[in-house]
């Protein structure tokens, strides 16, 4: 008898994106598009499309425990991706369903404003992420002005990056990937802290001139996950991810889709 075949499982745990390009769509398209096999916890309800975020309704919170209990207590999880979370009783609502049921490779999106500059998180979530989320996390991954807020402090330039990354990793997060999109420079370089051998690695990267790069975090997010999911350690999980994403970007330049800011190509690999 032929031995049955399993999944490399992720779960994605976030907002629900109308117009596809980011939150949770854009993650299950990652997670497919990577070889893995995607499920998803809905922590709220967008109305969404290229040019911006028009509501937010947020899903009860005992509700997001009982799509949590669902999914890992039946399926299980090789990774989880982690990203809009609204509220603080949302964070530690989240922070308690991944303990109890001992999840492993998390990967922390901080998703605090959206690329038309809306705001996806309340004030006070911020606190919550650094208590709750943040030192359960194998990996976080802001960008500029996320880290920003996280550390109370602006980071600015190329020299920020790499005190930044060692700053948040004494949060307690086991490695941080910070984003360096929003640099002023030429290219569009990412500082990668690893915490258990305390290096900083530089992840050079192409900068692409285009209006579609919406979602781009969260597919970057996903897409580490996924290769975290697959058995990669987490400085080639990154660099794999950081390749995904730069193709996809490149790929979805060609694309016109919407009035504003269009999605990157998930299936750029397939058509």
């Amino acid at each position: 008898m032929q031995a049955k075949k399993h999944y490399h499982r992720v779960l994605t745990i976030a907002g629900s994106d109308s117009g596809g390009g980011a939150g949770i769509q854009a993650d299950l398209k990652t997670i497919s598009a990577n070889r893995c096999y995607g499920m998803s916890v809905i922590t709220a309800l967008t109305a969404q499309n290229t040019l911006g975020v028009t509501a937010i309704h947020a899903v009860p919170v005992d509700f997001v425990a009982a799509q949590m209990d669902a999914v890992l207590s039946d399926i299980g999880a090789d990774a989880v991706k982690i990203g809009m979370l609204f509220s603080p009783e949302l964070i530690r609502t989240v922070a308690d369903g991944l303990r109890r049921h001992g999840a492993k490779n998390i990967v922390l999106d901080p998703v605090m404003v959206a690329q038309s500059g809306d705001k996806l998180l309340q004030d006070e979530a911020v606190a919550a992420i650094k208590e709750h989320l943040i030192p359960l996390a194998d990996l976080i991954t802001p960008n500029l002005p996320e880290a920003s807020v996280l550390l109370d402090r602006e980071i600015t330039s190329e020299a920020d990056l790499s005190a930044a990354a060692t700053d948040l990793a004494a949060m307690g997060a086991g490695n941080v990937l910070i984003k360096g999109g929003h640099l002023e420079s030429e290219n569009s370089d990412d500082c990668l802290y690893l915490g258990a051998e305390r290096r900083l690695v530089t992840l050079a990267g192409e900068r692409v001139l285009t209006r579609n790069n919406h979602g781009t975090g969260c597919t970057l997010s996903s897409a580490i996950a996924a290769y975290l999911a697959r058995g990669e350690d987490m400085e080639t999980a990154v660099r794999l991810g950081k390749d995904y994403i730069t193709g996809a970007i490149q790929a979805g330049a060609a694309y016109e889709i919407g009035r504003g800011n269009g999605p990157v190509h998930h299936f750029f690999r397939f058509f």
